[in-house]
């Protein structure tokens, strides 16, 4: 697994995040609430939240709120590749103490490993289009993580956004396995649903079981359900204990079931996950 090395003396465990909360780094009043809200890794966008006329002004606001003291890790999503402002982001965010930086519309490794190498920090990649899907092994290969940017996704596949998620859940395993096969985090898209908690909990859930690490965010009351979501539940932790003490190795019988040294590793991530 990538690590990044934190510029605010922390390494971030991208395995460990469950709530990525996306904020427009042109709010200072967002930024200065998103210190305390609680999400395990904060994202300043420069990208879709923040208005062409904005984007210097965020763009500075983004390298000085990454240079203060943060109780969590902090990324800085750029402009793609092909804007006007795409430069002039990797420029601010190499100089930034930034931990990750956060690339929108990836379609390429070389790419990647282009923004990688002039920003000096691990990359999380955005797979929001169909020739991202497809290029995700390739992709993987040269990001700390990737992330499932289900809106832009569902607008390059011409579906309506107010959709099911059904049509796109092939995309979506295809990004968790690519993920998975790179050895990286994978994180779920957003719930545009503002006021529906409950949809929101069904699509978190939904997401933990497609394999995904943990979930963006657009809203600090997102967090809280986000959490629940992604942590496993008490009998999934007592199950967990109870099979690690029992293995003596090689196969044998737990219970109802036959388990080996994968169910134990397994288990023994849940516990790790369960504590973090």
């Amino acid at each position: 697994m990538m690590q990044a090395e934190a510029k605010n003396d922390r390494s971030v465990d991208l395995f460990a995040v469950r709530s990525l909360l996306f904020l427009p780094a042109s709010n200072l009043r967002a930024i200065a609430k998103a210190r305390e809200a609680g999400a395990d890794l904060v994202i300043l966008d420069l990208e879709d939240a923040v208005k062409p006329e904005d984007k210097a002004s965020a763009r500075k606001a983004a390298v000085e709120a990454a240079a203060t003291s943060w109780p969590v890790p902090v990324a800085i999503r750029i402009n793609g590749v092909g804007t006007e402002w795409h430069s002039l982001d990797l420029d601010a965010v190499a100089r930034s103490r930034a931990n990750l930086v956060v690339v929108p519309r990836a379609i390429s490794a070389h790419l990647m490993r282009d923004v990688a190498e002039t920003v000096a920090k691990p990359v999380l990649a955005m797979i929001e289009t169909a020739a991202g899907v497809l290029a995700a092994p390739q992709i993987a290969s040269e990001c700390a993580g990737l992330i499932a940017g289900t809106n832009d996704l569902c607008t390059d596949l011409r579906l309506p956004l107010d959709a099911a998620r059904e049509p796109i859940s092939t995309a979506l395993q295809l990004i968790v396995l690519a993920s998975r096969a790179a050895g990286i985090a994978a994180f779920d898209g957003v719930f545009n649903g503002l006021d529906d908690p409950d949809g929101f909990l069904v699509e978190a859930e939904e997401g933990r079981r497609l394999g995904f690490d943990g979930k963006s965010l657009i809203h600090p009351n997102q967090i809280a359900p986000c959490h629940r979501a992604f942590a496993p539940s008490a009998a999934e932790i007592e199950r967990a204990r109870r099979l690690v003490e029992a293995f003596q190795g090689g196969a044998q019988r737990f219970g109802n079931e036959m388990i080996e040294r994968m169910h134990v590793e397994a288990s023994q991530r849940l516990l790790g996950r369960a504590k973090s």
